[in-house]
């Protein structure tokens, strides 16, 4: 799996911090690869490596988000917004 940037993605090291929107798109495509299936195991392992990891660079990105929101308005920020 290549990574827009061109460069080889290594599942064993965490990627860059990368902008919210090229991490949410390439993890859509990771999930369609997934769903789609006909990828060998070490393939989908890999993969599935990769939908973690931009999970979590998503979730980053929108904890963030909420935290700079909290103290633009100045609320307290909720973890659980149900």
């Amino acid at each position: 799996m290549t990574q827009p940037t061109g460069q080889p993605h290594d599942p064993r090291h965490p990627s860059p911090q990368i902008p919210y929107e090229q991490a949410r798109e390439e993890l859509l495509e990771v999930v369609r690869r997934l769903e789609a299936g006909g990828t060998t195991l070490e393939e989908s392992l890999a993969l599935w490596e990769r939908g973690e990891q931009l999970a979590q660079i998503c979730e980053r990105w929108l904890q963030g988000a909420r935290a700079r929101l909290a103290g633009a308005t100045g609320t307290a920020s909720t973890q659980d917004d149900g």
